[in-house]
């Protein structure tokens, strides 16, 4: 997936995000809206996610991470803005 207006959203999600589906509610949602990437657990308990596509619908996966599955409690997200690398799907990294 590129578009000349694609940006790449790469997240840091703190809180009670493993072992609630996180990845698994993250990649339904992001083909839902379209968008490109990866998810995966960190060591230290957080989600890393990478989102690529249309910076509108970039914000709407955002929001959608601060609330997560039903049974996740998102405390803070740290985010950084990049150039897209042309990812082609969202993907589950282990």
């Amino acid at each position: 997936m590129s578009g000349k207006n694609f940006k790449r959203l790469h997240l840091f999600i703190t809180g009670q995000v493993q072992g609630v589906f996180f990845r698994a509610y993250s990649q339904t949602k992001a083909r839902q809206l379209g968008l490109s990437g990866w998810v995966r657990n960190l060591p230290d308990g957080r989600v890393e996610m990478v989102i690529e596509g249309e910076p509108a619908i970039l914000r709407k996966m955002l929001t959608w991470c601060y609330q997560g599955p039903p049974r996740a409690k998102v405390e803070k997200i740290e985010m950084v803005w990049e150039k897209s690398q042309g990812e082609k799907e969202f993907k589950i990294r282990y």
